[in-house]
């Protein structure tokens, strides 16, 4: 027999009526738009979310087209891994986890329904008794719905700076190895042209050695002085292919785009430096691993005002339904309908919450130190980002204004001694081998002032290794000399 409708719409209405529409955490790119915005501010590069083949195809193809060029400077090698790197791109999909947990804590939990039998008739009455519907919903969840939205809501505005914390890092990463792969193949050319000269004196040594003009001790101290620099070379040949194979880690190339070159020497130092007055200041505006922990400390705070509201009363649902029973009389069926309401909560005897409330506010009171001590260690390390910078000018500009013009007045003067016969070839190799030093000191000293300058705009956008710096603006390499590599 045809049984009666239960009425479960009262039961069941409210959360359906009260259900939203898809908000902005459902969107497909998940604030990826504010993350690549803070990235082009700082890194002034732009980076993609690849989610369909369309997109990696379009960005395969831009990344072709940057590896044409003879040689690819600092901010092409930039940006070809902010498009190229895989890890980026996982770390771009942990903000999509984010967003989808966001999505998630915006929705109205279902409600459970449950279906249930009591008694069965005679076999006259071919029939269940009674059935017994009942929906069960959660009314706490309810209750604390705002204060778990904007829990979420915080961890996806940190998830999303998370994300544009890892593009700045890897950002800076890839110009750091793009200037000491720079710097190697520098150092290796200076040590080239150091070997021909060595080369040209060894040959010299023996050929007077064959004459009788130049004894065995001084042939031997010419052919050590050779061997030694052949030895140094091969040993920074080595160093600078595999400064190079880091960069190219970094920029996720593989198969024929590792045939890349990049410059035989670093860019000339700035005539001009950067002023920088209100370093810590704009750092502390501007270091996105802070925000973080800025969020951090809401999202904590939240958190720990929702375990203050739900202390005593972890669990409380209500439980709506209806019964309907079927009797057979001797005057007909009768059929009766009857509601039902309950409520389910606990009964906070034993435990009253308090070693919740504990956790929470350790927890808050642990995210307040850490970021007084991450604003702290920030202005630290701009004002030493900046002493670094500055003082690595100084260093880098004094070998090349006054070492290295001197070395080689020294060089020149002791060549006309030897061709005057002056002075011995002991002599002018000693001369050649503080040259070749000297020279390779100003290389590093260089390499060191554009390392400075990197880490001076990590130390102000955030992104570095440690929390220190990591670069996103370096000046664009100039135009350097020599064949690439």
């Amino acid at each position: 027999m045809r049984l009666r409708k239960l009425n479960l719409a009262a039961a069941i209405g409210l959360p359906l009526v009260l259900a939203g529409c898809v908000t902005e955490y459902s969107a497909k790119d998940a604030g990826f738009t504010t993350v690549d915005a803070k990235v082009s501010t700082a890194a002034t590069k732009k980076s993609v979310w690849i989610q369909n083949r369309e997109q990696a195809d379009k960005v395969n193809a831009e990344v072709k087209a940057l590896l044409k060029r003879k040689t690819i400077d600092a901010d092409t090698a930039v940006q070809i891994a902010l498009l190229n790197n895989k890890g980026l791109q996982a770390a771009y999909a942990d903000l999509g986890d984010a967003s989808a947990d966001a999505w998630q804590a915006t929705l109205f939990l279902n409600p459970t329904v449950s279906i249930g039998t009591t008694g069965i008739g005679t076999p006259e009455l071919q029939a269940y008794k009674a059935i017994e519907g009942l929906v069960t919903t959660n009314i706490l969840a309810l209750l604390t719905r705002d204060k778990t939205i904007a829990i979420a809501d915080a961890r996806f505005r940190q998830a999303q700076l998370n994300a544009a914390l890892s593009t700045l890092q890897l950002a800076a990463e890839t110009r750091r190895a793009w200037i000491e792969a720079v710097a190697a193949w520098e150092t290796v050319a200076q040590l080239n042209q150091a070997q021909a000269s060595a080369d040209a004196s060894s040959e010299l040594a023996a050929k007077l050695g064959e004459t009788g003009a130049m004894g065995k001790g001084n042939q031997a101290r010419e052919h050590v002085f050779n061997a030694e620099l052949a030895g140094q070379t091969a040993e920074a040949r080595l160093a600078a292919r595999l400064a190079k194979e880091n960069l190219t880690r970094l920029m996720g190339l593989w198969g024929s785009d590792v045939d890349y070159q990049v410059p035989n020497r670093l860019p000339n130092l700035p005539k001009t430096l950067a002023r920088k007055d209100s370093i810590e200041a704009e750092a502390l505006k501007r270091r996105v691993d802070l925000q973080i922990a800025r969020l951090d400390l809401e999202a904590v705070a939240k958190s720990y005002k929702l375990t203050e509201a739900t202390r005593y009363v972890t669990d409380l649902e209500l439980i709506a339904g209806a019964e309907a029973e079927r009797e057979k009389e001797d005057d007909g069926t009768k059929v009766e309908t009857t509601g039902q309401f309950e409520f389910e909560f606990v009964i906070p005897i034993f435990d009253s919450g308090s070693a919740r409330m504990r956790k929470s506010e350790l927890a808050h009171m642990r995210s307040a130190n850490l970021l007084a001590e991450k604003a702290v260690n920030i202005r630290s390390e701009a004002r030493s980002a900046y002493e670094a910078y500055r003082s690595r000018y100084d260093i880098a500009r004094h070998y090349r204004n006054n070492v290295v013009p001197l070395r080689n007045k020294i060089e020149e003067e002791a060549t006309l001694s030897y061709n005057g016969m002056i002075t011995s070839t002991f002599e002018l190799l000693a001369d050649v081998r503080a040259k070749v030093n000297s020279t390779v000191l100003s290389v590093n000293a260089k390499r060191d002032f554009w390392l400075a300058d990197a880490d001076l705009m990590t130390a102000i956008h955030g992104g570095g290794s440690g929390g220190a710096a990591g670069g996103a603006a370096a000046p664009a390499a100039a135009e350097a000399g020599g064949a690439g590599h």
